[in-house]
């Protein structure tokens, strides 16, 4: 059975990265838009983000859309594979793959 991911596991890390996920490989989502996916505040999502960061999960991209600054997140290769992992671990639990182990 595969096991918890424990930085993904919390809930509003695990949305960010399945809406990180819908996207291809190094497409980014910004900032303003990903708050509007998971419904987090400014503050909440950002700690979330550096703890996805600090994992290497993520990765964060600042820079300027003319004068406006702009926050672009990206999924890593690592965080794609944790994300699948605890996937397959949230998938054996609802398949009841737990129970056949206790």
């Amino acid at each position: 059975m595969s096991k918890a991911d424990d930085i993904i596991h919390q809930p509003v890390r695990l949305k960010i990265m399945a809406a990180l996920n819908a996207l291809r490989a190094g497409e980014a989502i910004e900032f303003t838009r990903l708050r509007a996916v998971v419904a987090a505040t400014d503050g909440n999502l950002g700690a979330h983000i550096t703890t996805l960061e600090q994992a290497g999960y993520v990765t964060v991209n600042k820079d300027f859309n003319g004068r406006k600054p702009r926050t672009r997140i990206a999924m890593t290769r690592g965080g794609r594979r944790a994300f699948t992992q605890h996937v397959a671990y949230l998938r054996d639990i609802l398949d009841g793959e737990a129970m056949k182990d206790s």
